[in-house]
Protein backbone atom coordinates (compact mmCIF):
# COMPACT_ATOMS: atom_id res chain seq x y z
CA UNK A 1 0.00 0.00 0.00
CA UNK A 2 2.86 2.36 0.85
CA UNK A 3 4.49 1.67 -2.51
CA UNK A 4 1.21 2.44 -4.33
CA UNK A 5 0.82 5.72 -2.43
CA UNK A 6 4.37 6.69 -3.37
CA UNK A 7 3.64 6.03 -7.05
CA UNK A 8 0.37 7.96 -6.86
CA UNK A 9 2.26 10.83 -5.26
CA UNK A 10 4.93 10.78 -7.97
CA UNK A 11 2.39 10.65 -10.82
CA UNK A 12 0.37 13.47 -9.24
CA UNK A 13 3.50 15.58 -8.79
CA UNK A 14 4.48 14.98 -12.43
CA UNK A 15 1.01 15.97 -13.67
CA UNK A 16 1.06 19.15 -11.57
CA UNK A 17 4.53 19.96 -12.90
CA UNK A 18 3.37 19.52 -16.51
CA UNK A 19 0.30 21.70 -15.88
CA UNK A 20 2.49 24.37 -14.28
CA UNK A 21 4.86 24.32 -17.29
CA UNK A 22 1.90 24.54 -19.69
CA UNK A 23 0.42 27.55 -17.85
CA UNK A 24 3.88 29.16 -17.63
CA UNK A 25 4.33 28.89 -21.41
CA UNK A 26 0.82 30.24 -22.05
CA UNK A 27 1.54 33.44 -20.11
CA UNK A 28 4.86 34.06 -21.89
CA UNK A 29 3.65 37.56 -22.83
CA UNK A 30 3.99 38.44 -19.12
CA UNK A 31 7.44 37.08 -18.30
CA UNK A 32 9.15 37.25 -21.73
CA UNK A 33 9.79 41.06 -21.61
CA UNK A 34 11.22 40.65 -18.10
CA UNK A 35 13.46 37.79 -19.29
CA UNK A 36 14.68 39.87 -22.22
CA UNK A 37 15.53 42.80 -19.94
CA UNK A 38 17.29 40.47 -17.49
CA UNK A 39 19.21 38.85 -20.36
CA UNK A 40 20.26 42.26 -21.68
CA UNK A 41 21.55 43.24 -18.21
CA UNK A 42 23.27 39.91 -17.50
CA UNK A 43 24.85 39.46 -20.97
CA UNK A 44 27.86 41.82 -20.39
CA UNK A 45 28.69 39.95 -17.17
CA UNK A 46 28.44 36.58 -18.93
CA UNK A 47 30.76 37.77 -21.73
CA UNK A 48 33.10 39.38 -19.20
CA UNK A 49 33.14 36.15 -17.20
CA UNK A 50 33.95 34.13 -20.32
CA UNK A 51 36.86 36.47 -21.17
CA UNK A 52 38.08 36.19 -17.57
CA UNK A 53 37.91 32.39 -17.85
CA UNK A 54 40.03 32.53 -21.02
CA UNK A 55 42.67 34.92 -19.66
CA UNK A 56 42.98 33.86 -16.01
CA UNK A 57 45.26 30.81 -16.59
CA UNK A 58 47.70 32.99 -18.57
CA UNK A 59 47.71 35.57 -15.77
CA UNK A 60 48.37 32.84 -13.21
CA UNK A 61 51.28 31.41 -15.23
CA UNK A 62 52.91 34.84 -15.51
CA UNK A 63 52.35 35.42 -11.79
CA UNK A 64 53.93 32.04 -10.93
CA UNK A 65 57.00 33.02 -12.96
CA UNK A 66 57.55 36.03 -10.68
CA UNK A 67 55.64 38.80 -12.43
CA UNK A 68 53.50 40.94 -10.12
CA UNK A 69 49.84 39.90 -10.40
CA UNK A 70 48.61 43.43 -11.18
CA UNK A 71 51.26 43.87 -13.86
CA UNK A 72 50.43 40.45 -15.34
CA UNK A 73 46.73 41.37 -15.51
CA UNK A 74 47.52 44.73 -17.13
CA UNK A 75 49.89 43.12 -19.69
CA UNK A 76 47.48 40.34 -20.75
CA UNK A 77 44.52 42.71 -20.63
CA UNK A 78 46.33 45.24 -22.84
CA UNK A 79 47.44 42.61 -25.38
CA UNK A 80 44.00 40.94 -25.55
CA UNK A 81 41.76 44.00 -25.74
CA UNK A 82 44.38 46.05 -27.62
CA UNK A 83 44.57 43.31 -30.26
CA UNK A 84 40.78 43.08 -30.50
CA UNK A 85 40.46 46.87 -30.68
CA UNK A 86 43.10 47.13 -33.41
CA UNK A 87 41.49 44.28 -35.38
CA UNK A 88 38.07 45.96 -35.14
CA UNK A 89 39.55 49.37 -36.04
CA UNK A 90 41.19 48.00 -39.17
CA UNK A 91 38.86 45.10 -39.96
CA UNK A 92 35.34 46.46 -39.53
CA UNK A 93 35.69 49.29 -42.11
CA UNK A 94 37.24 46.82 -44.59
CA UNK A 95 34.44 44.28 -44.02
CA UNK A 96 31.82 47.02 -44.41
CA UNK A 97 33.46 48.14 -47.68
CA UNK A 98 33.47 44.55 -48.94
CA UNK A 99 29.83 44.12 -47.92
CA UNK A 100 28.97 47.36 -49.72
CA UNK A 101 30.84 46.18 -52.82
CA UNK A 102 29.08 42.79 -52.62
CA UNK A 103 25.72 44.56 -52.32
CA UNK A 104 26.43 46.77 -55.34
CA UNK A 105 27.61 43.84 -57.46
CA UNK A 106 24.79 41.55 -56.27
CA UNK A 107 22.79 41.86 -59.55
CA UNK A 108 25.84 40.71 -61.57
CA UNK A 109 26.53 37.86 -59.14
CA UNK A 110 22.86 36.86 -59.20
CA UNK A 111 22.81 36.83 -63.01
CA UNK A 112 25.91 34.61 -63.15
CA UNK A 113 24.37 32.40 -60.51
CA UNK A 114 21.13 32.06 -62.53
CA UNK A 115 23.14 31.11 -65.63
CA UNK A 116 24.85 28.37 -63.62
CA UNK A 117 21.46 27.16 -62.32
CA UNK A 118 19.95 27.12 -65.82
CA UNK A 119 22.92 25.08 -67.11
CA UNK A 120 22.52 22.68 -64.20
CA UNK A 121 18.80 22.33 -64.82
CA UNK A 122 19.33 21.67 -68.54
CA UNK A 123 21.68 18.80 -67.67
CA UNK A 124 19.18 17.31 -65.21
CA UNK A 125 16.06 17.69 -67.36
CA UNK A 126 15.93 13.97 -68.11
CA UNK A 127 15.94 13.01 -64.43
CA UNK A 128 12.73 11.66 -62.80
CA UNK A 129 10.05 14.33 -62.15
CA UNK A 130 10.15 13.92 -58.38
CA UNK A 131 13.93 14.33 -58.22
CA UNK A 132 13.84 17.29 -60.61
CA UNK A 133 11.12 18.98 -58.49
CA UNK A 134 13.09 18.39 -55.31
CA UNK A 135 16.20 19.88 -56.89
CA UNK A 136 14.31 22.96 -58.12
CA UNK A 137 12.82 23.48 -54.65
CA UNK A 138 16.28 23.21 -53.13
CA UNK A 139 17.66 25.74 -55.64
CA UNK A 140 14.83 28.19 -54.91
CA UNK A 141 15.35 27.85 -51.14
CA UNK A 142 19.11 28.38 -51.54
CA UNK A 143 18.52 31.44 -53.73
CA UNK A 144 16.23 32.97 -51.09
CA UNK A 145 18.84 32.38 -48.39
CA UNK A 146 21.49 33.98 -50.59
CA UNK A 147 19.26 37.02 -51.11
CA UNK A 148 18.66 37.39 -47.36
CA UNK A 149 22.34 36.98 -46.39
CA UNK A 150 23.23 40.65 -46.77
CA UNK A 151 20.14 41.72 -44.82
CA UNK A 152 21.07 39.38 -41.96
CA UNK A 153 24.68 40.66 -41.83
CA UNK A 154 23.58 44.31 -41.91
CA UNK A 155 21.05 43.67 -39.11
CA UNK A 156 23.77 42.03 -36.99
CA UNK A 157 26.08 45.03 -37.49
CA UNK A 158 23.26 47.46 -36.65
CA UNK A 159 22.44 45.52 -33.47
CA UNK A 160 26.11 45.67 -32.47
CA UNK A 161 26.14 49.43 -33.02
CA UNK A 162 22.94 49.81 -30.98
CA UNK A 163 24.56 47.81 -28.17
CA UNK A 164 27.76 49.89 -28.25
CA UNK A 165 27.36 51.01 -24.61
CA UNK A 166 26.97 47.42 -23.44
CA UNK A 167 30.02 46.36 -25.46
CA UNK A 168 32.08 49.21 -24.00
CA UNK A 169 31.57 48.11 -20.38
CA UNK A 170 32.63 44.50 -21.06
CA UNK A 171 36.40 45.28 -20.86
CA UNK A 172 35.89 46.99 -17.48
CA UNK A 173 33.87 44.04 -16.17
CA UNK A 174 36.56 41.60 -17.36
CA UNK A 175 39.32 43.70 -15.75
CA UNK A 176 37.68 43.76 -12.32
CA UNK A 177 36.84 40.06 -12.56
CA UNK A 178 40.50 39.28 -13.32
CA UNK A 179 41.67 41.60 -10.54
CA UNK A 180 39.30 40.17 -7.90
CA UNK A 181 39.22 36.58 -9.16
CA UNK A 182 40.12 35.05 -5.79
CA UNK A 183 37.55 37.24 -4.01
CA UNK A 184 34.83 36.08 -6.45
CA UNK A 185 35.85 32.44 -5.84
CA UNK A 186 35.60 32.89 -2.07
CA UNK A 187 32.23 34.62 -2.38
CA UNK A 188 30.81 31.80 -4.51
CA UNK A 189 32.28 29.28 -2.04
CA UNK A 190 30.53 30.86 0.95
CA UNK A 191 27.24 31.34 -0.92
CA UNK A 192 27.16 27.65 -1.91
CA UNK A 193 25.51 25.31 0.64
CA UNK A 194 28.12 23.31 2.57
CA UNK A 195 26.88 19.93 1.38
CA UNK A 196 27.46 20.95 -2.27
CA UNK A 197 30.82 22.69 -1.90
CA UNK A 198 33.16 19.74 -2.28
CA UNK A 199 31.22 18.03 -5.09
CA UNK A 200 30.64 21.36 -6.86
CA UNK A 201 34.36 22.16 -6.75
CA UNK A 202 35.25 18.73 -8.18
CA UNK A 203 32.61 19.11 -10.90
CA UNK A 204 33.89 22.55 -11.99
CA UNK A 205 37.48 21.31 -11.89
CA UNK A 206 36.65 18.37 -14.16
CA UNK A 207 34.70 20.62 -16.55
CA UNK A 208 37.66 22.99 -16.72
CA UNK A 209 40.09 20.13 -17.41
CA UNK A 210 37.85 18.71 -20.13
CA UNK A 211 36.71 21.96 -21.71
CA UNK A 212 39.11 24.80 -20.82
CA UNK A 213 42.01 23.74 -23.00
CA UNK A 214 39.68 22.88 -25.88
CA UNK A 215 37.98 26.30 -25.91
CA UNK A 216 41.20 28.33 -25.59
CA UNK A 217 43.03 26.23 -28.16
CA UNK A 218 40.12 26.16 -30.60
CA UNK A 219 39.76 29.95 -30.52
CA UNK A 220 43.48 30.37 -31.24
CA UNK A 221 43.31 27.86 -34.10
CA UNK A 222 40.27 29.65 -35.59
CA UNK A 223 42.10 32.99 -35.54
CA UNK A 224 45.13 31.42 -37.27
CA UNK A 225 43.04 29.61 -39.90
CA UNK A 226 40.89 32.70 -40.55
CA UNK A 227 43.96 34.92 -40.92
CA UNK A 228 45.79 32.52 -43.27
CA UNK A 229 42.69 31.95 -45.41
CA UNK A 230 42.11 35.72 -45.77
CA UNK A 231 45.74 36.18 -46.82
CA UNK A 232 45.58 33.34 -49.37
CA UNK A 233 42.23 34.54 -50.77
CA UNK A 234 43.80 38.00 -51.21
CA UNK A 235 46.93 36.56 -52.89
CA UNK A 236 44.85 34.61 -55.42
CA UNK A 237 42.59 37.64 -56.07
CA UNK A 238 39.36 36.16 -54.71
CA UNK A 239 36.78 38.90 -54.11
CA UNK A 240 35.96 39.85 -50.50
CA UNK A 241 38.96 37.98 -48.96
CA UNK A 242 38.60 39.40 -45.44
CA UNK A 243 34.87 38.69 -45.23
CA UNK A 244 35.32 35.13 -46.51
CA UNK A 245 38.31 34.56 -44.20
CA UNK A 246 36.22 35.60 -41.20
CA UNK A 247 33.52 33.10 -42.23
CA UNK A 248 36.10 30.30 -42.64
CA UNK A 249 37.62 31.13 -39.23
CA UNK A 250 34.28 31.18 -37.39
CA UNK A 251 32.96 27.98 -38.97
CA UNK A 252 36.27 26.19 -38.31
CA UNK A 253 35.20 25.84 -34.66
CA UNK A 254 32.61 23.27 -35.82
CA UNK A 255 34.24 19.80 -35.94
CA UNK A 256 34.05 17.82 -39.21
CA UNK A 257 31.37 19.99 -40.91
CA UNK A 258 32.96 23.42 -40.32
CA UNK A 259 35.28 23.42 -43.36
CA UNK A 260 32.39 22.47 -45.67
CA UNK A 261 30.15 25.24 -44.29
CA UNK A 262 33.00 27.76 -44.53
CA UNK A 263 33.88 26.68 -48.07
CA UNK A 264 30.37 27.23 -49.50
CA UNK A 265 30.38 31.10 -49.57
CA UNK A 266 33.96 31.18 -50.87
CA UNK A 267 33.16 28.69 -53.66
CA UNK A 268 30.00 30.64 -54.63
CA UNK A 269 32.04 33.86 -54.96
CA UNK A 270 34.85 32.04 -56.81
CA UNK A 271 32.35 30.44 -59.22
CA UNK A 272 31.38 33.90 -60.50
CA UNK A 273 34.96 34.36 -61.75
CA UNK A 274 36.29 31.06 -63.11
CA UNK A 275 36.45 27.30 -62.59
CA UNK A 276 40.19 27.65 -61.91
CA UNK A 277 39.48 29.96 -58.98
CA UNK A 278 36.91 27.48 -57.62
CA UNK A 279 39.58 24.75 -57.63
CA UNK A 280 42.12 27.07 -55.98
CA UNK A 281 39.55 28.03 -53.30
CA UNK A 282 38.77 24.38 -52.55
CA UNK A 283 42.48 23.56 -52.33
CA UNK A 284 43.01 26.48 -49.91
CA UNK A 285 40.08 25.56 -47.63
CA UNK A 286 40.76 21.84 -47.46
CA UNK A 287 44.53 22.35 -47.37
CA UNK A 288 44.05 24.53 -44.31
CA UNK A 289 41.78 21.86 -42.84
CA UNK A 290 44.60 19.32 -43.29
CA UNK A 291 47.02 21.76 -41.60
CA UNK A 292 44.58 22.31 -38.74
CA UNK A 293 43.77 18.63 -38.25
CA UNK A 294 47.34 17.31 -38.41
CA UNK A 295 49.53 20.11 -37.06
CA UNK A 296 47.69 22.97 -35.31
CA UNK A 297 44.99 21.14 -33.32
CA UNK A 298 47.20 18.30 -31.97
CA UNK A 299 49.72 20.84 -30.62
CA UNK A 300 47.42 23.72 -29.61
CA UNK A 301 44.08 22.08 -28.73
CA UNK A 302 45.28 18.59 -27.83
CA UNK A 303 42.84 15.78 -27.02
CA UNK A 304 41.27 17.18 -23.88
CA UNK A 305 37.69 16.13 -24.72
CA UNK A 306 38.29 12.34 -24.89
CA UNK A 307 35.02 11.75 -26.77
CA UNK A 308 34.28 9.34 -29.61
CA UNK A 309 33.74 10.98 -33.04
CA UNK A 310 30.30 9.32 -33.36
CA UNK A 311 29.20 10.99 -30.11
CA UNK A 312 30.46 14.35 -31.38
CA UNK A 313 28.59 13.89 -34.68
CA UNK A 314 25.41 13.07 -32.78
CA UNK A 315 25.81 16.26 -30.74
CA UNK A 316 26.46 18.29 -33.91
CA UNK A 317 23.34 16.87 -35.57
CA UNK A 318 21.20 17.73 -32.55
CA UNK A 319 22.80 21.16 -32.14
CA UNK A 320 22.31 22.04 -35.81
CA UNK A 321 18.67 20.97 -35.67
CA UNK A 322 17.98 22.98 -32.49
CA UNK A 323 20.06 26.13 -32.99
CA UNK A 324 21.41 26.22 -36.55
CA UNK A 325 25.00 27.49 -36.90
CA UNK A 326 25.07 28.67 -33.26
CA UNK A 327 23.88 25.23 -32.17
CA UNK A 328 26.70 23.60 -34.17
CA UNK A 329 29.27 25.88 -32.49
CA UNK A 330 27.95 25.22 -28.96
CA UNK A 331 27.22 21.49 -29.44
CA UNK A 332 30.64 20.13 -28.43
CA UNK A 333 31.15 22.34 -25.33
CA UNK A 334 27.62 21.49 -24.11
CA UNK A 335 28.30 17.79 -24.74
CA UNK A 336 31.51 18.01 -22.69
CA UNK A 337 29.63 19.56 -19.74
CA UNK A 338 26.86 16.93 -19.99
CA UNK A 339 29.47 14.15 -20.07
CA UNK A 340 31.14 15.42 -16.87
CA UNK A 341 27.69 15.89 -15.27
CA UNK A 342 26.69 12.28 -16.06
CA UNK A 343 29.97 10.95 -14.63
CA UNK A 344 29.50 12.95 -11.41
CA UNK A 345 25.83 11.94 -11.12
CA UNK A 346 26.83 8.28 -11.53
CA UNK A 347 29.52 8.62 -8.83
CA UNK A 348 26.99 10.34 -6.56
CA UNK A 349 24.45 7.51 -6.99
CA UNK A 350 27.10 4.85 -6.36
CA UNK A 351 28.29 6.58 -3.17
CA UNK A 352 24.67 6.87 -1.95
CA UNK A 353 24.14 3.13 -2.60
CA UNK A 354 27.25 2.29 -0.64
CA UNK A 355 26.09 4.48 2.25
CA UNK A 356 22.65 2.83 2.32
CA UNK A 357 24.25 -0.66 2.23
CA UNK A 358 26.54 0.21 5.13
CA UNK A 359 23.62 1.49 7.18
CA UNK A 360 21.61 -1.69 6.58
Amino acid sequence: MDIRLKWYYRIGFLLLLLIAIFVFLKISFVWMPIMRLAGFIILPFVVGGFITYLLHPIVEKLHEKGLHRGLAIFLIYFIFFGGIGFALYKGVPAIIDQLKDLSESAPVVAEQYRDMINTLQSHTREWPDGLQTRMEEGIDAFEKKLDSLLTIIVNILMNLLNSALVLMIIPFIAFYMLKDFQLIKRTVWYLTPKKWRRKGTLFLKDVDQSLGGYIRGQLLVCVIIGGISSLLFWIFHLNYPLLLGVIVGITNVIPYFGPIIGAVPAVIIAATSSVKLVIITLVIVFGLQFLEGNILSPYIVGKSLHMHPLLIMLALTAGGEIGGILGLILAVPVLAVIKVGIIHAKDHLISNEHKSENRS
